[in-house]
């Protein structure tokens, strides 16, 4: 029984959140962007990459850390 419901929520989860690929907005790749000193080119790398993120080609991602 328990082994069924965890299959059932694998597959659930699976299928509700697969399809969906979230990715930047504009505005929050100019955001991101402003720290950079080429700012131009990190707005054609990022708006590259979100396009490849959409067409289901795999990207890397970088990791920013969080100064506060």
């Amino acid at each position: 029984m328990k082994y069924t419901l965890n299959l059932f929520l694998f597959l659930f989860a699976l299928f509700t959140f697969g399809a969906e690929s979230i990715s930047l907005t504009d505005n929050q790749i100019k955001k991101i962007c402003q720290r950079e000193k080429r700012e131009s080119t990190c707005i054609e790398k990022l708006k590259e990459k979100r396009y490849n993120l959409k067409k289901g080609n795999l990207i890397e991602i970088p990791v920013i850390p969080y100064k506060k």
